[in-house]
């Protein structure tokens, strides 16, 4: 208990001697008008000594005008963006979404549209889905091999046919050529944006019940 008031104590006597280290305009002024009110009026500074000084807080109080002119300048600036994409996010609604995520919600809607892109045609596509604690719940066999995007509806079922849990979920898939080899696959999901909400994280947009940021989206395209 002692010993954390004396750190405490410690922390702040260390704030305040670093504050006070700090030298603004009005001490730099205090100081070079101490030195005129003290000097030896049988040797005074020279006149090209004080106009040095002079200038030297000239300079400084230029300086710290242009920094605190610059900080009001990007507030200003961050928060015209700010309302710039606000009012933007606003016209996305009814647009559906590519979302670059291959993780999802389920809470009561019919389906969840799953993507994914082949770098070149596939004979075979699996597609494995897994819930938040990591058990596979579903597996999706000859899914489509085609080059390029391609989209699998999911109803929420299990492989035994029964409705899974509300809850997070990720789906992986794997495709191979018609030589065995590995290709290379990317996910993503697509959904309606049926809503956007201003927060103080930032912009989200609304797909099937779910909060997501401007950054996971991929692509905007029409319905």
């Amino acid at each position: 208990m002692v010993t954390g008031n004396i750190s405490s104590v410690n922390n702040t006597t260390t704030n305040t001697r670093n504050s006070k280290n700090v030298m603004g305009k009005d001490d730099f002024l205090k100081l070079m008008l101490a030195q005129m009110r003290n000097q030896d009026p049988l040797n005074p500074m020279e006149s090209a000594e004080f106009a040095a000084q002079l200038a030297q807080f000239t300079s400084v109080e230029q300086l710290m005008n242009l920094n605190d002119s610059m900080k009001t300048s990007l507030d200003a600036n961050y928060l015209l963006s700010q309302s710039i994409n606000n009012t933007l996010a606003a016209t996305l609604i009814g647009n559906d979404a590519k979302l670059d995520t291959s993780e999802f919600r389920y809470s009561g809607q019919d389906e969840q549209i799953l993507g994914y892109n082949l770098s070149t045609n596939a004979k075979d596509v699996t597609i494995k889905i897994y819930n938040e604690n990591g058990a596979l719940v579903r597996t999706i066999q000859n899914a489509s091999g085609n080059a390029g995007d391609n989209k699998l509806s999911w109803d929420f079922t299990d492989n035994n046919g029964e409705k899974v849990s509300f809850g997070k979920y990720r789906f992986e898939v794997t495709a191979t050529d018609y030589n065995g080899n590995a290709i290379n696959v990317e996910t993503f999901l697509f959904g309606k944006i049926d809503g956007v909400r201003f927060t103080e994280f930032g912009t989200k947009l609304i797909i099937n019940g779910i909060e997501f940021n401007l950054s996971d989206i991929k692509e905007i395209l029409k319905p």
